[in-house]
């Protein structure tokens, strides 16, 4: 979880999101980087719109809300469903990672710190 925090925070800086600025970032937070774990983050987040992202995220639980009320969400827009798509894979290969940790014997006290 701390690549993505990583991410984010460039993101939010302005900065680049490349392999050298995110592990820059994860050791000044004195995180034990992986490169290869880098590497997926960054290609992840290749073609990711991550503040576009970010807004359909959010904009996510009032589409559920209106959808389950019988109101209809923003159905139009293709750019949102793809975006929020690969946000979704982004965050599912983050969570592959985070598996492989525990299979590893690193446990559950990997995730919190």
């Amino acid at each position: 979880m701390e690549y993505v925090y990583a991410a984010l925070t460039l993101n939010e800086s302005g900065a680049e999101i490349n392999e050298d600025n995110i592990t820059a970032v994860l050791e000044a937070a004195g995180v034990d980087v992986e490169e290869s774990r880098v590497k997926a983050l960054v290609a992840a987040l290749e073609d990711v719109d991550i503040d576009e992202a970010i807004e359909t995220a959010a904009a996510a639980p009032a589409a559920a809300g209106a959808a389950s009320s019988g109101g209809s969400a923003d159905e139009g827009d293709d750019d949102d469903e793809e975006a929020e798509s690969e946000a979704e894979e982004a965050a599912e290969e983050d969570e592959d990672d985070d598996e492989d940790e525990e299979a590893d014997g690193e446990g559950l006290g990997e995730l919190f710190g």
